[in-house]
């Protein structure tokens, strides 16, 4: 994932599956409660466990897991 940025990931994510499959297939409350890039961001950047299962999803949507 070498020059994959973390906000690119969430974007691609949000346009393939969008908030609520998100929210389903990660159970974390900003992705359910007002969900925008920008408040994603800051909590999976302060949330290391979050963020592995972000990264775990977007590696299987692109099928590369």
């Amino acid at each position: 994932m070498h020059g994959v940025t973390l906000e690119m990931i969430l974007n691609e994510l949000v346009a393939q599956k969008g908030w609520d499959e998100m929210a389903e297939r990660v159970d974390i409350r900003c992705f359910r409660n007002e969900p925008s890039v920008k408040s994603s961001l800051r909590f999976l950047r302060k949330t290391p466990w979050a963020r592995a299962k972000v990264e775990a999803l977007y590696l299987e949507m692109k099928g590369w897991k």
